[in-house]
């Protein structure tokens, strides 16, 4: 059964947003990932201004529930727009449910990133579905410790 957690998307202030939510959730934040720690993998470098900026981050808030995020980066043309800055994220239980969602959420709507493997490990990928809404689907074939 596939688990649903929020992305939240950031002006460049995610690393400020998440210290803030770990104070008050009294938690630990799992994961830190920046765009700087990319792998080159033949894509587009980082511009140095980029770098720091927070790739992913991933922080449990309840039993099943991790809140995660990131900064946007123009060199990815990915600019946040304030109102349309989240999306769910769907934490499936196999690549076959992975993509039987992401076939059948991202119908009529617009793919942002195909579904692939990655280089942290995952089979992923991002959409807008046909009312607009933003998903990520996602399935760890190496879990993060």
């Amino acid at each position: 059964m596939a688990s649903i957690n929020p992305y939240l998307t950031f002006k460049g202030n995610c690393e400020e947003a998440f210290l803030f939510y770990q104070s008050v959730f009294k938690t630990e934040i799992a994961y830190w990932g920046r765009f700087g720690d990319m792998p080159a993998e033949g894509g587009p470098p980082v511009p140095a201004e980029e770098a720091n900026k927070i790739m992913h981050v991933c922080m449990p808030i309840g039993k099943n529930t991790s809140l995660m995020g990131s900064d946007s980066s123009d060199a990815f043309g990915h600019a946040t727009i304030i109102g349309n800055n989240f999306s769910v994220s769907i934490d499936t239980e196999s690549i076959e449910e992975a993509d039987q969602l992401f076939n059948g959420l991202s119908a009529g709507g617009q793919i942002t990133m195909p579904m692939n493997k990655t280089f942290w490990g995952a089979h992923f990928g991002m959409f807008t579905d046909k009312f607009g809404i933003n998903w990520m689907v996602n399935f760890d074939e190496s879990p993060m410790k």
